[in-house]
């Protein structure tokens, strides 16, 4: 009779400390945001400022896009973001409450406007701490 239950406790631990356990409860990382920075013209735009913060007015960051015109942003806490990006005189409108999760990848797309738009797309409320 002590037998079943040996062989029981011994087929638990085999699961428990096997290798591949820790697949069994994934961690959740940070969030990413990426895209692609396009001009007026629908081509891609090289070292083009993308800011990022929160749509809350925190934890802002800025990166540079590629010379394809693609960006990441990695680190990123649960929360809804807004994004701009700018180049040469050129800004694009805010993306808004952009929602980044744990673990996941958000993929978007900035369009620059023609000209100098600077004032173009209202800059998100900044909420007071």
């Amino acid at each position: 009779m002590k037998l079943p239950i040996i062989a029981a406790l011994f087929f638990s631990c085999t699961i428990l400390f096997s290798p591949g356990a820790e697949a069994q409860s994934p961690k959740k990382s940070a969030g990413i945001l990426t895209g692609t920075v396009l001009g007026a013209d629908e081509k891609p735009v090289s070292h083009a400022a993308v800011s990022c913060e929160s749509s809350g007015g925190i934890h802002p960051r800025a990166v540079h896009s590629d010379e394809r015109g693609h960006f990441r942003i990695t680190g990123l806490k649960q929360d809804n973001y807004d994004l701009r990006a700018s180049a040469n005189g050129a800004y694009s409108d805010w993306e808004r409450n952009i929602p980044v999760r744990l673990g996941a990848t958000k993929e978007i797309t900035l369009r620059l406007l023609n000209g100098n738009t600077a004032l173009v797309g209202t800059p998100p409320p900044k909420k007071k701490h």
